[in-house]
């Protein structure tokens, strides 16, 4: 069975990914699928880095911009959706390119992982939602960290729903998410993956010049008017980084020199557990950030043809 050629492009926050992706799409004549849990969201552009115009270069951009931030969207979801995208990609001769740092998406999306029905249990589900109201989401979410420790470790206590539907899959399929996601599936992609090797150090400096850039660019701004939105602070989307930092300020829980210091924080923080994710990942080519374009050209070449 043919397989479809699929170039990956993961790795940290502030990594260079997208100056990189758009640079092998043209080269290859190639269509970006983004793998990022929150550049799905409407209206958050400069906290979640999203591409201007200006970076994609006529470069056509999916999964991008399209759902509204009061909206839970599963890993479930976002296979089956990139999913019908690459083959309508493949279909018209363009090949498609992953480009994300959401490591569950884009693994999940490559590996083909089933996660089963999502209906779930609707009994189970009432039971959980009611243990939620009367103790709190603490609660649901000690449940599942006792019985999946590893995924319980990706979902923010405020994430109900997918903390919900992984006891839901543990109850009802025997099988936690986690040992789902590890079983073997026949991939349907023929895969060039790579990620950009930054030193630690270097790739935190980055990461620290970039969410400098980003208030100068107007992220206060950004948050004002996702609440101007009514959108309640406590969804998932509101919960991600640069957002609840300055919904603190804004509420003057915080003063901004403390939201900004955390938001470099937790965003060095989120890059090495996206660098420990990737590591883990034995098919990864790893560029230098010098020669990132001709060093993925030249496996891109070897692999496909191209």
């Amino acid at each position: 069975m043919r397989k479809i050629p699929l170039i990956v492009i993961a790795g940290p926050t502030a990594s260079g990914k997208t100056a990189l992706s758009v640079d092998i799409a043209k080269a290859v004549g190639g269509e970006i699928v983004s793998a990022d849990s929150m550049q799905i969201y409407k209206y958050m552009n400069i906290g979640t880095a999203k591409p201007t115009e200006d970076e994609k270069q006529g470069i056509p951009h999916h999964m991008m911009d399209f759902l509204e931030p009061t909206v839970n969207f599963s890993v479930a979801d976002y296979c089956q959706m990139a999913g019908e995208i690459i083959r309508d990609i493949d279909g018209r001769g363009k090949i498609p390119v992953i480009v994300g740092g959401t490591g569950l998406y884009i693994d999940s999306l490559v590996n083909g992982v089933d996660f089963g029905a999502e209906d779930g249990d609707a009994k189970i589900r009432a039971e959980l939602m009611k243990l939620a109201e009367e103790q709190g989401n603490e609660a649901v979410h000690k449940i599942l960290e006792e019985i999946d420790p590893e995924t319980a470790q990706k979902y923010h206590p405020n994430n109900l729903r997918r903390i919900i539907r992984a006891i839901e899959v543990y109850k009802t399929q025997g099988k936690t998410v986690s040992e789902k996601e590890k079983e073997e599936k026949i991939s349907p992609y023929n895969v060039a993956y790579f990620c950009i090797d930054w030193d630690r150090e270097v790739l935190y400096d980055r990461i620290n010049r970039r969410v400098d850039i980003m208030v100068e660019d107007g992220l206060i701004d950004e948050v004002k008017d996702l609440l101007s939105r009514d959108i309640d602070p406590k969804v998932t989307a509101m919960q991600s980084i640069g957002y609840k930092e300055f919904y603190g300020y804004l509420n003057g829980e915080i003063t901004l020199d403390e939201a900004l210091d955390t938001i470099k924080q937790s965003s060095r923080h989120y890059a090495k557990r996206q660098l420990t994710w990737f590591r883990r990942n034995k098919e990864i080519h790893w560029l230098s950030p010098e020669n990132a374009f001709s060093e993925a050209m030249g496996v891109i070449k070897e692999k496909f043809g191209i």
